[in-house]
């Protein structure tokens, strides 16, 4: 059997990997963005879908072992595994805690792709949106929500509207 340690370990190198291709697929999709390639902007957003759910259970599974590992080692199951770094020997602390470093940053970066594409495909969603209304201005019209949210509809598809 694997000292608890190395489970972790384990359980954080997959979430790495979970990771890094979640990061790579968004990389991906913004190199298709800014090509306009519609059709494969799209077929990576389910592959993304799919990396996503792989990921969270990547991180399931590496909080169970946590979970497990605090227990084992007498700690409250709610510890974090920063806080449980005393309970490994000195010679495995260095390693565990640059997994969790390296784990954290790729969340980090994972959150700011998928941010920065979300902001590419909303400013093109907005530009193709204000070129409609430039080419067809009475076919749109404006409404606030209750919130002063402004939303924009027409009354038929633009591509419609031009016969």
């Amino acid at each position: 059997m694997h000292p608890h340690w190395e489970i972790l370990v384990d359980h954080l190198r997959a979430e790495l990997e979970g990771y890094g291709g979640l990061l790579q697929l968004f990389n991906e999709q913004q190199d298709n963005l800014l090509r306009g390639d519609s059709d494969a902007v799209l077929s990576y957003a389910h592959e993304i879908e799919a990396q996503i759910r792989i990921a969270g259970e990547l991180r399931e599974c590496r909080e169970a072992s946590v979970r497990l590992f605090a227990e084992t080692n007498r700690r409250p199951p709610t510890s974090t595994l920063h806080q449980l770094l005393p309970c490994v020997s000195d010679e495995v602390r260095p390693l565990l805690s640059a997994l969790i470093d390296e784990v954290n940053h790729l969340i980090r970066r994972v959150r700011h792709g998928a941010r920065r594409n979300h902001d590419i495909l909303s400013r093109a969603v907005q530009v193709h949106q204000e070129t409609l209304r430039a080419l067809r201005p009475s076919a749109f019209s404006k409404t606030y929500s209750p919130h002063g949210e402004v939303s924009i509809s027409g009354d038929r598809p633009a591509w419609q509207a031009a016969g």
